[in-house]
């Protein structure tokens, strides 16, 4: 098995393989979190990701890093195609109620079991939409404070705080005494 670092330099001179393992180390995560977020645009989460992994590949000779720090890279990609994609559809719409039914349709995918639990999902509701992306990267998706960081373009103070106020407010919620 390579380093992370030979992954990704592999993978910047176009080595097949290594793109397979990077999709196999990202992909199911990355549509798991698009999954979690709603989507303002209305755009499915797995064209998200398509777009993402489309956009990662023509800029891959850009990046520097392990092939840790790739995903971080890649999250942020797609935070900031889902972020576009909200605002295009926003521009075209006639009104806000239309965003916001087609906001809540999910489909599942074959990743969503970790989601799946219903307690799960109203517990991350109640937190805050900050605090909710920071668990949901690091606590279920099992990213580090850099790679959330870059995820969610906020600095690693920031994620850490977040995480700090957002598992504080799910334990009151667990024991409400």
């Amino acid at each position: 098995m390579r380093a992370d670092d030979e992954l990704v330099t592999a993978a910047k001179s176009g080595d097949a393989a290594a793109w397979r393992e990077l999709y196999r180390d990202h992909a199911g995560r990355l549509l798991l979190w698009l999954e979690a977020r709603s989507s303002p645009g209305g755009e499915a989460p797995d064209d998200i990701a398509a777009a993402t992994w489309l956009v990662a590949a023509e800029r891959i000779a850009d990046f520097h890093g392990s092939g840790s720090d790739f995903g971080g890279w890649l999250f942020g990609i797609a935070r900031k195609h889902r972020a576009n994609a909200g605002r295009r559809t926003a521009t075209r719409a006639k009104g806000f109620d239309t965003l916001a039914a087609d906001a809540e349709q999910s489909v599942a995918g074959p990743e969503t079991g970790i989601l799946a639990d219903e307690w799960v999902r109203q517990a991350l509701a109640a937190l805050p939409p900050r605090e909710r992306d920071v668990i949901a990267c690091t606590e279920v998706l099992d990213l580090d404070v850099g790679s959330t960081a870059a995820a969610l373009g906020m600095t690693a103070v920031a994620v850490r705080v977040a995480r700090h106020r957002g598992l504080k407010r799910l334990r009151a919620h667990l024991s409400p005494e």
